[in-house]
């Protein structure tokens, strides 16, 4: 039976800033726009939360009754360890994607009615990535899902429950979120290509090839930057988001170095720091009279 700190481990604490990030950011467009709601920023980040740790234990038990995390290198999993029961897992993905279903309608009720079929879309979404007869995330298009659901999706809707409405502040910062996301699923999926090759996980990095993954993970990185750029246009103080870029110059430094498997564990956590600093930075700079 898997110990406490086992199981948290299992929900996988690094990948919380793909959560916390776009709502930061979300929250920062909503108050450029004099119309942020500090309780729906709350419950947002509650969503955001419940949904990504759902999704982590989905993929647990997905991953794991496939066999795919037979030959894991990178952070444990509960399943393909033996630690946990692929039932027991299972239930606590289920019960995770229920609370954030439940604090979402919350937002539904007060917002709009046609905000539930983009939670219905964000559920599915978080299941069938690795879930189901035919799995989106092994035909290489999970870094596309995570761009659209912790990117797009995240930041646009929480600055919609707000505010009330969009602008392109917060359609930039959206695309900047999901780059930096999309930039640690990259590098995630370059870790495994060997093992994801093995198993008929034909994720995008196993499409691409190592070169070219290593070269989309820079590409990933420059965007939010070239975000805060665009974004002093609406406020000068944009420019803060800058100071994140040592961060992601060090994130990338594994993988521009050549690195393999458990030597891309540091981009793995660098990338995620470097994504929640420009996002704490940008939505204060958003946030700024």
């Amino acid at each position: 039976m898997a110990s406490a700190a086992q199981w948290l481990e299992g929900a996988r604490p690094r990948t919380l800033p793909n959560a916390i990030a776009p709502i930061l950011v979300g929250t920062g467009a909503a108050a450029s726009l004099d119309g942020a709601v500090w309780w729906k920023a709350v419950l947002s980040l509650l969503v955001s939360l419940a949904l990504i740790v759902g999704v982590n234990y989905a993929n647990d038990y997905s991953d794991g009754i496939r066999g795919t995390d037979d030959e894991r290198v990178g952070p444990l999993r509960l399943v393909g360890s033996g630690l946990a029961t692929p039932a027991s897992v299972r239930a606590a993905a289920i019960a995770s994607l229920t609370v954030a279903a439940a604090i979402g309608l919350v937002l539904v009720f007060t917002t709009a009615w046609w905000l539930l079929l983009v939670g219905a879309a964000c559920l599915a979404g978080a299941w069938f990535y690795t879930g189901g007869a035919k799995p989106y995330g092994y035909s290489g298009f999970g870094e596309i899902a995570v761009f659209v659901f912790f990117g797009l999706i995240a930041v646009l809707g929480t600055e919609y429950v707000q505010a009330q409405r969009l602008d392109w502040a917060g359609l930039v910062g959206a695309v900047a979120v999901g780059a930096f996301s999309s930039a640690v699923l990259v590098t995630n999926n370059l870790r495994d290509i060997p093992t994801d090759s093995v198993t008929g996980k034909t994720t995008l990095a196993v499409r691409l090839g190592d070169t070219r993954t290593r070269t989309l993970h820079l590409v990933l990185l420059v965007v939010p930057f070239a975000a805060s750029v665009l974004l002093t246009i609406r406020s000068p103080w944009a420019l803060a988001g800058l100071l994140a870029l040592p961060l992601a110059v060090r994130s990338n430094a594994p993988v521009r170095g050549g690195e393999n498997g458990p030597g891309l564990i540091p981009s793995l956590r660098d990338t995620g720091l470097a994504m929640l600093v420009w996002s704490i930075l940008t939505a204060i700079a958003l946030a700024l009279p």
